[in-house]
């Protein structure tokens, strides 16, 4: 059966909640677990029997960092993978729907729909075996899973049959309780899907013409998958959910980059067990999950975990800790660093005996439906306690605090900082 995934990975616009990372790389090439994020997506995508391509949603400029990424995957992949540009942004279904020929070229029977800023296990294989059990062969899969009551208001809320989860209600974030299960932001579509888009699609272009006023901006082109599309499924008989039990949450801040990559990490123990560090003598003491470049340079004194992730290029002195951290490419922690619950940019300095440190944002460890929840960045006029985010080439002197901080791109510190956003 041929199949096509589309990664719906954004724009500049977006992602601004990752400011201050996003300045130098497109969120969607954020390393999370020592690889870009959308590479999982698309790992997960090309082990899929029957995968002929996948498509790079998104309306960034062309980019080369993101042309050098696709090169690079396309080779690992041995599949084809390209990006096409929206000429803006077009919304979840608008995208999908302008480039509904490139979807289904080479009779593509159905294809996913993934957003690039999730982290799952992906469970394709199994949504494509629940919708052919089904008899889903002209509706459309949902991937669901739990949050609890208060936080799934944040979410698209999905209340479905209980025995055949066929999808009867669909809000997109309600105001008040409607459902614990959750959209996740992941899709198996038919080419059928298009029929449903376009109907919207020609409604909104009514709509317009009556109102000779409308601004520029409200093109009918712009189509939303969740309150346009599925609100006017669920209840036909066309959309189903299929609840998956694994790790899912969203990446939309950084603090949550450091729990997505912990959830990978714990994820490669069964699928890479090669990228996770191992003891070894006249090696750095590993505790826990560790992800170490080839080319990081780490003093066999340093302790690092668990969660920790050490990209190209990095050197580690004597005696550093660091645990629950994403330290980034030509970073440089001197001896005796400690650092804590931190991304620490692009070639950046960390002065020796400094210690770096944020509060960490994770989910109520004692509820198993909890989910990451996306603070705003300040509450009550405070800077919200939250990780500690050190831009790209920012240099922290020797002996320093820094203390659930933000400190942008080329910042050199004179001395410790906490609760500030150093501009």
């Amino acid at each position: 059966m041929p199949l096509k995934a589309v990664i719906l990975i954004g724009g500049p616009q977006k992602g601004t909640r990752f400011r201050p990372l996003s300045f130098e790389v497109p969120k969607p090439l954020f390393p999370v677990a020592g690889v870009p994020m959308v590479q999982h997506h698309i790992e997960a995508c090309a082990r899929v029997p029957g995968m002929k391509e996948i498509l790079l949603l998104g309306f960034y400029q062309p980019h080369e960092a993101l042309s050098r990424f696709l090169v690079a995957a396309q080779q690992e992949f041995k599949i084809p993978i390209r990006y096409l540009q929206e000429y803006a942004a077009l919304g979840t279904a608008g995208g999908i729907y302008h480039f509904r020929d490139q979807i289904l070229s080479g009779g593509t029977e159905a294809f996913f729909v993934l957003n690039a800023d999730v982290c799952s296990e992906f469970p394709l294989q199994e949504m494509l075996g629940f919708g052919q059990r089904h008899g889903a062969a002209h509706g459309f899969v949902i991937l669901g899973t739990t949050a609890n009551r208060t936080q799934a208001l944040n979410y698209g809320c999905i209340v479905a049959n209980a025995d055949t989860q066929e999808v009867q209600h669909y809000v997109e974030k309600p105001s008040t309780f409607v459902s614990e299960v959750i959209n996740c932001g992941i899709y198996l579509f038919t080419p059928a899907i298009f029929q449903h888009i376009g109907e919207v699609f020609q409604r909104q272009q009514q709509e317009l013409a009556l109102e000779e006023s409308s601004n520029g901006w409200q093109r009918a082109e712009v189509i939303r998958l969740e309150q346009d599309v599925f609100t006017a499924l669920a209840g036909r008989g066309k959309l189903y959910v299929y609840q998956t039990e694994g790790f899912w949450s969203q990446i939309k801040s950084a603090g949550s980059a450091i729990y997505a990559s912990r959830l990978y990490l714990n994820q490669y123990s069964k699928t890479h067990p090669e990228r996770l560090a191992q003891n070894k003598p006249g090696g750095p003491i590993i505790r826990g999950n560790v992800y170490i470049h080839p080319t990081a340079s780490i003093d066999s004194t340093a302790v690092l975990g668990p969660n920790v992730s050490i990209g190209e290029g990095v050197t580690v002195g004597a005696g550093v800790r660091v645990r629950e951290s994403i330290v980034l490419h030509g970073a440089a922690l001197h001896d005796h660093t400690c650092v804590l619950n931190t991304i620490v940019g692009w070639d950046s300095t960390i002065g020796r005996w400094a210690r770096v440190e944020g509060t960490p944002s994770d989910p109520n460890p004692n509820d198993p439906y909890a989910k990451i929840d996306s603070e705003s960045l300040f509450r009550d006029g405070r800077l919200t306690p939250s990780i500690t985010i050190l831009g790209c080439s920012v240099t922290i002197p020797a002996e320093v605090v820094i203390l659930n901080s933000i400190v942008l791109p080329h910042k050199e510190l004179s001395r410790s900082c906490k609760n500030q956003i150093i501009l």
